[in-house]
């Protein structure tokens, strides 16, 4: 499959990133992630390893599609939950307790 990462082409194939991988121990995973031989491996860490770029040169987005396309399994990070707004007679009443049933 031919994609562009960090503006230059590459020509991968699943088992040409599955030879590549083979051997590199996966770092901790701190957002998305690639499966790759049941491990989760950090994607810009696979991006590092596939194209000999600098991490800084591509975008996780770029590495993710093209794994995608490949037929591996990605994992982006979950959506955050909107932060809940009290207002300050809401804080107020929490702060003070519930009131007492008589």
């Amino acid at each position: 499959m031919r994609c562009v990462i960090a503006r230059f082409p590459f020509d991968l194939t699943k088992s040409g990133v599955l030879e590549s991988m083979k051997g590199v121990k996966p770092e901790p995973v701190t957002g998305e992630s690639v499966i790759i031989w049941r491990r989760h491996y950090p994607v810009k860490q696979v991006g590092q390893v596939i194209t000999r770029q600098d991490r800084r040169d591509f975008s996780a987005g770029e590495v993710l599609r093209a794994m995608a396309g490949l037929g591996f399994t990605c994992r982006t990070l979950p959506e955050a939950d909107p932060a809940r707004i009290e207002s300050p007679l809401q804080r107020t009443s929490a702060m003070l307790g519930a009131p007492m049933s008589v």
